[in-house]
């Protein structure tokens, strides 16, 4: 090793939102322990063949939980419940579920695995259509239900313990006509991953080739807990809720509960933590100081706000790595702060690499940092990410992109994989920062979890509840609140509003609303006090705009040819990913995987990727490109047809008028169109409402996004200078 490597370290989250019904003590989602089975034991024992390789992982106190009530207490999810029935006694409502639910996995990774279960896919039919269900019930025997139970449990088992258990081995390779005794054992095979999750990284930790972080105990966003007017630095015009949230002691009070049920677990006392969301400000930072945390993590955009100095140039190079490869410190908490696209590069867009490519290409990454730095000074590159949700998007759960991965970090002697603590108290603790911007790993700002009239309504609830149940506990001081305290903790969880507004979607969407109110409504019956009639009503909105992935950050003006001419043609553009392959973030598969869109002065610029290549579309599949503000107009482009062209509809009367033909189109590779702001009578400042239509023939097959629309406000001149200060 030589005397003066690059630090890296890895820190991966581990965190499920608690999903149990606080009614009826049942789990309404089972990711805790799907997860459990596939991802988290998997991640730490891949490390033991690599002992130069040190890593960080962070452990979210309620998932701790969740692991141990189903590893020790028997707990029962609705899916367990359904998998352990006899398939022959399954309720007409029971089939149903399965078939709208025993599919979401990563169909190519984890359900074309298994040439059955794909069959059995395709005969229910890939796009989900709930009105159909019923009637795709009567063409499933008993035989394929019971396959499918097993099927669906057996595919979220990592392919490791798959392959190294004779009889998750044996079950793998029969691929069908399974046996109810067969699936009790794979049951049980669940079961016994779960258990030994936690006895693991105990010992790993042990050996210090791991160490272990914590976060607030229900994964709150900290700055809002302590005061949701926060949001108005890094947000001057964002709509705030009814009521300002204003209880710093209970941002104490989630720190203070998750570092006791860590020392609980593993007997000692934390030293790093991975702040919800990574997000932080100054007030948050000095109640860590005072709990004696040394050292947490965020984004590096929190830095570059901290500090006034962008980090990187408009086409994402960085300019400062001198600056983001070090730790600060504040109020004598050393913080580190995540490079943000080595971390998506892992999260993202390694997946569809040849594993040996990916780790190659991050090392050959991580070795150019290393010469763009001072030699005789030390740097740490911190790549912070989730710890569970990337891997079913890779072949064999990761574990090639990991094994190239670890090997070359441990033959590089340049490069040197450590803890956090190891290098802030061996290395550096950091120079001081003057100022924290406060804001989370997403955009700088809390923008995700406050703002929307969903999540504003959503912090209005909790509000009225949480000063309610402060009253009571004056009023009756001997009555024991303990459990509605809990409901209340639980609702401040940073998921719920994940879900509410217009950034993300999820199939299980209602699930996340009705737990967030059912937590509520606990906290008035845990009092005897009649629940609001509000809360009995969804929070959820069906009609609104849909947030894309990446934003606008610049004028565009992209070849119109149907290849991707340049990388950078798009870059300044916005992305937003609506790949619906049915992981558990999707609903059905898709034949579009992304649409890009962005601006100059005169034009708006649509661009759309398939999922399979267009020469296999349908010779009668057509696109549409609908606005619905500021008028209804319709631009239709018949896929197949070439060369390609479109014509542009107005609507007048409830009847659409054929308004001209539209030649700035291109079909190749890719779709790609280019639309005059003034064809859309839209002026600047401007919103427009835009959604694109897949249709067969009269009969709409998709839609993107699947509800809502996109909006693009229309550009002013100086646009670009007001992107940047």
């Amino acid at each position: 090793m030589t005397d003066n490597p690059l630090h890296i370290s890895f820190v991966w989250h581990m965190h499920q939102p608690f999903y149990k019904d606080p009614m009826s003590g049942f789990y309404r989602l089972p990711w805790v322990r799907l997860h459990g089975t596939k991802d988290y034991l998997d991640m730490v024992e891949i490390l033991k063949d690599f002992p130069l390789v040190k890593q960080n992982f962070n452990l979210v106190p309620s998932l701790l939980e969740q692991l141990i009530d189903y590893s020790e207490n028997n707990a029962r999810d609705v899916y367990l419940e359904i998998s352990r029935k006899k398939a022959s006694d399954l309720t007409e409502d029971e089939r149903l579920f399965i078939l709208e639910n025993f599919f979401l996995a990563h169909w190519d990774n984890m359900i074309k695995p298994f040439p059955r279960y794909y069959e059995l896919l395709v005969k229910r039919g890939t796009r989900l259509i709930k009105s159909d269900l019923l009637r795709a019930t009567k063409y499933f025997t008993d035989g394929d239900f019971l396959d499918l139970q097993v099927f669906f449990n057996l595919c979220w088992i990592d392919p490791l313990f798959r392959n190294n258990d004779p009889f998750l081995k044996s079950l793998s390779e029969k691929m069908q006509h399974y046996t109810e005794e067969e699936k009790d054992i794979l049951l049980t095979k669940q079961l016994e991953i779960l258990k030994k999750i936690i006895p693991t990284y105990k010992e790993m930790a042990s050996t210090g080739q791991i160490e272990l972080s914590f976060t607030p105990f229900y994964h709150p966003i900290l700055p809002l807990l302590c005061n949701t007017d926060i949001s108005r630095v890094a947000m001057p015009d964002v709509r705030l809720p009814r009521q300002r949230f204003l209880h710093p002691e209970d941002a104490d009070r989630q720190i203070d509960m998750g570092m006791r049920y860590f020392e609980k677990i593993f007997d000692y006392r934390p030293s790093g933590m991975w702040p919800s969301e990574g997000s932080v400000s100054e007030e948050v930072l000095r109640l860590v100081a005072r709990h004696g945390i040394k050292w947490v993590a965020t984004d590096e955009g929190v830095l570059s706000n901290s500090i006034k100095k962008r980090l990187r140039d408009h086409a994402g190079n960085l300019t400062e790595p001198n600056l983001l490869y070090k730790p600060f410190r504040f109020e004598d908490v050393s913080i580190v702060f995540r490079d943000h696209t080595l971390s998506d590069l892992i999260g993202f867009v390694y997946s569809q690499w040849d594993p040996k490519s990916a780790a190659r290409d991050l090392i050959d990454r991580l070795l150019n940092i290393r010469n763009s730095v001072p030699v005789h000074s030390p740097h740490l590159v911190s790549i912070i990410l989730d710890g569970e949700n990337a891997w079913e998007h890779y072949k064999n759960d990761g574990r090639d992109f990991f094994l190239y991965l670890y090997e070359g970090l441990s033959r590089e002697e340049g490069l040197k994989a450590v803890t956090v603590s190891e290098f802030i108290n061996t290395v550096s603790r950091g120079e001081s920062l003057e100022y924290l911007h406060p804001g989370s790993w997403i955009n700088s700002n809390y923008g995700i979890w406050i703002g929307h009239e969903e999540d504003n309504l959503s912090w209005d609830y909790l509000t009225e509840t949480r000063e309610m149940l402060e009253h009571f506990q004056r009023e009756h001081p001997e009555i024991s609140t303990e459990n509605a305290w809990k409901s209340i903790y639980v609702a401040e969880g940073s998921d719920w509003n994940w879900w509410y507004g217009d950034e993300h979607t999820t199939e299980t969407q209602e699930d996340f609303d009705e737990l967030f109110r059912l937590n509520l409504m606990k906290v008035y019956k845990e009092i005897g006090k009649d629940v609001p009639a509000q809360l009995f009503v969804p929070i959820l909105r069906y009609d609104r705009g849909i947030a894309p992935t990446l934003t606008i950050r610049g004028f565009i003006m992209p070849t119109i040819d149907g290849i991707v001419t340049s990388y950078y043609e798009w870059y300044q553009g916005a992305q937003l990913d609506v790949k619906k392959s049915g992981g558990s973030m999707h609903k059905s598969e898709s034949l579009i995987s992304m649409i890009y869109f962005g601006f100059n002065k005169d034009n708006l610029f649509l661009r759309i990727d398939p999922k399979i290549p267009f020469d296999d579309f349908q010779e009668d599949i057509e696109f549409s490109i609908i606005t619905s503000k500021p008028a209804d107009i319709k631009i239709t482009c018949p896929v197949r047809r070439q060369p390609a062209k479109g014509k542009m509809f107005e609507k007048v009367n409830e009847d659409w008028i054929e308004v001209k033909d539209v030649s700035e189109v291109a079909i190749q590779d890719i779709f790609e169109i280019g639309i005059p702001f003034s064809d859309l009578k839209a002026k600047e400042k401007d919103d427009i409402n835009v959604f694109i239509s897949i249709r067969k023939g009269p009969e709409e097959i998709e839609r993107c996004p699947w509800r809502g629309h996109i909006i693009i406000n229309v550009p002013t001149e100086n646009f670009e200078a007001m992107m940047w200060y």
